[in-house]
C-alpha cells in the first residue's frame, strides 16, 4: 500500500475510533471502527495490534493538543488567564468525551506511551502553575498534579445532571478555581501527589511491587520539594 493511501487509513481510523469511543466506551468492536472508517478489519490490527493500542494513541493525540496550547499560554501576560483557559480546556475534552475518558483510565497507566503523555501534561500543567503561584494570584502550595486532577473533579460534579444542565462544568471549574485563590487559604492536611505517587499508582495498576508509603517528612510543600 502507498505510503499515503497508509497515513489516510492510519488518520481515518484515529478519528472513527475517537468518534466510537466516545459514543459507546471501551466495549465498542473493532468491527463497528472499521466501518465507519471504511476499512477492513484487517487494516486496524496492521495499524493497531490491540484496541489498547488504539485507544492509547487517541489518548497521546488528545494529550499532544492540550500541551500544545499549554505551550501558548505560557506566553501569555497573565498568568491568571493563562492557568483558567488551560484548565478549561482540559475540562471542557473531558466534559465533550466521558466515554472516551473512562475508556482511556481503563488501560493501565504502566503502558509507557500513557505514562509519557501523562508526564508530558503534569510537565505543562506545573510551568503553567508555577507562574500563577509566583505571581500569587493562587495559593503557594498548588501544583500542576493538583490542576490535571481537577479536570476530572468539575466533570463528576456535574455528572449527576447530565445533558440535562449542558455546561454545567463551567460553573464547578469557577468553584474550584476560586478555590484556588490565596484569600483566606487555610492549611491542607495531606500533601499534593507527587510523580512518585503516580508512579506507584501506575505499578500498582500493572501488578508490580510496590515501593514503601511516603513519610511525614515526604510530604513536603511545593517550596521544599519539587512539585512536579
Amino acid at each position: 500500500m502507498p505510503r499515503a493511501d497508509a497515513t489516510r487509513n492510519r488518520q481515518s481510523l484515529l478519528d472513527a475510533a475517537s468518534a466510537e469511543l466516545a459514543a459507546h466506551g471501551l466495549e465498542v468492536s473493532i468491527a463497528r471502527i472499521a466501518a465507519r472508517a471504511g476499512v477492513a478489519k484487517g487494516t486496524v490490527f496492521n495499524h493497531f495490534p490491540t484496541k489498547e493500542d488504539l485507544v492509547a494513541e487517541i489518548f497521546g493525540d488528545r494529550v499532544a493538543g492540550l500541551v500544545a496550547l499549554g505551550e501558548q499560554l505560557r506566553e501569555e501576560v497573565d498568568p491568571e488567564s493563562a492557568l483558567l483557559r488551560f484548565m478549561t480546556a482540559g475540562i471542557e475534552l473531558q466534559a465533550n468525551d466521558r466515554s472516551f475518558c473512562e475508556a482511556a483510565t481503563a488501560i493501565s497507566r504502566a503502558d509507557p506511551r500513557v505514562r509519557a503523555a501523562s508526564e508530558r501534561l503534569a510537565q505543562i500543567a506545573e510551568a503553567l502553575t508555577g507562574r500563577a503561584r509566583d505571581a500569587g494570584v493562587i495559593r503557594a502550595d498548588v501544583t500542576g498534579h493538583d490542576i490535571v486532577l481537577l479536570f476530572n473533579a468539575a466533570v463528576q460534579a456535574a455528572a449527576p445532571l447530565g445533558d440535562t444542565v449542558p455546561g454545567l462544568w463551567r460553573r464547578y471549574l469557577y468553584l474550584i478555581f476560586d478555590g484556588l485563590r490565596p484569600e483566606c487559604a487555610r492549611e491542607i492536611p495531606v500533601a499534593a501527589p507527587t510523580t512518585g505517587d503516580f508512579t506507584a499508582a501506575a505499578r500498582n495498576a500493572s501488578g508490580l511491587s510496590q515501593p514503601k508509603a511516603r513519610s511525614r517528612a515526604d510530604h513536603a510543600s511545593p517550596q521544599r520539594q519539587g512539585a512536579v
